[in-house]
């Protein structure tokens, strides 16, 4: 499964009201290390299909959700549970060290 493109209208449906963890990549086009993880999050959609649902809000198109949730850096990835911030990590890093903050977190 890909990662699913979410704006401020469809956050509630997409994610606060999930029956599986969500993971949420706060990214901009012009933003370099979000470009960076992009695929990383990509393979990980694909490899943990049914385990946890991959979401990215673009923090430029969709300003309300990212200031409602006090995003001040990107990328900025939040694990939800049940409508429910679990876990946050801010800026990039490896494929592998993503895969494990997800698996901890879900």
């Amino acid at each position: 499964m890909a990662t699913v493109k979410v704006t401020d209208a469809s956050f509630a449906q997409d994610v606060l009201q999930s029956s599986e963890p969500v993971v949420v990549d706060f990214w901009a086009e012009w933003c370099g290390p979000c470009r960076m993880i992009g695929p990383a999050l990509e393979e990980i959609s694909n490899e943990m299909a049914g385990k946890v649902k991959i979401a990215k809000v673009n923090v430029d198109e969709n300003p309300q959700i990212a200031s409602q949730l006090g995003i001040r850096s990107i990328p900025a990835l939040m694990m939800f549970k049940g409508g429910q911030v679990v876990a946050q990590k801010i800026g990039a890093a490896p494929k592998g060290d993503l895969t494990k903050w997800i698996q901890a977190s879900a």
